[in-house]
């Protein structure tokens, strides 16, 4: 079993996201320290990239600000050996294609192997073109994790069948950021997900108060959470670890409710 299964393998899964090097890489340790001290299974480190479109403008402003501080990859990594010293929850990087190509695919995936990163997220990457970059993750053991959105429609089950670590379903159209209501019907995408594979599936994009975790991860095996955490980084800056622990228990609390 991967690590990334061992996140769900104790009921509904809450996954917290952290931009990396907002506002430093020190403060960055420290809140991820405090989420996994505060009940999350499994946490998602994002790089910055300087043209994340997939990101809404709160994650956005979050790169803008790690890049201006000058975080590198090789500074994120760096930082993941330290924390691997202190964390064992599963980890994975969220990152864009650009950051993995140009640093080398097989170097970056193999670094990821040997500082242990569970899995690989890249938002931008379609099912369709997932070759180039899913050969070397299955050659070093890291789970490049595949997004379902409302409009995959008849590719879910294709996408499904083919999936390792998890499926993130991605709960709106558009960009991550906070939305007052989840409206797509996740329910039937999670049904054909589990038609087609038994690997976890753990809705995001929108997500923000401990009511919407608990009824999306009730419809699925987890909750994600992204721009509601990168808020509280930026009104608390280099203080945001605790206040960021307290609101990560306040989501696990509420999906332990109904595991």
């Amino acid at each position: 079993m991967s690590r990334i299964k061992v996140a769900f393998a104790n009921g509904k899964a809450f996954i917290p996201f952290v931009t990396c090097g907002d506002p430093d890489l020190e403060t960055t340790e420290k809140i991820i320290v405090a989420m996994a001290d505060n009940g999350a299974d499994l946490i998602e480190l994002g790089i910055p990239f300087s043209d994340p479109t997939a990101e809404g403008l709160v994650i956005q402003a979050a790169n803008a600000r790690a890049l201006s501080k000058g975080v590198t990859t090789d500074k994120i990594f760096d930082m993941v050996i330290r924390i691997r010293k202190k964390v064992d929850v599963p980890m994975v990087f969220m990152t864009y294609a650009n950051v993995v190509f140009s640093y080398g695919s097989d170097r970056f995936i193999s670094k990821c192997k040997e500082i242990g990163i569970d899995g690989l997220i890249l938002p931008d990457i379609p099912y369709e073109e997932k070759d180039e970059f899913d050969p070397i993750c299955k050659r070093y053991d890291v789970d490049l994790v595949s997004l379902i959105a409302p409009t995959s429609e008849d590719r879910i089950s294709m996408i499904a069948k083919e999936a390792s670590g998890f499926v993130y379903i991605v709960s709106s159209l558009g960009v991550t950021g906070v939305r007052g209501e989840i409206t797509t019907d996740i329910g039937s995408m999670v049904r054909l997900v589990r038609k087609n594979t038994d690997i976890p599936c753990a809705v995001g994009f929108g997500i923000s108060t401990p009511e919407q975790a608990a009824k999306m991860a009730d419809l699925s095996d987890g909750a994600i959470v992204g721009s509601a955490i990168v808020k509280i980084v930026a009104q608390y800056g280099k203080d945001a670890a605790p206040h960021v622990g307290e609101y990560v228990k306040s989501m696990k609390d509420a999906i332990r409710k109904i595991n």
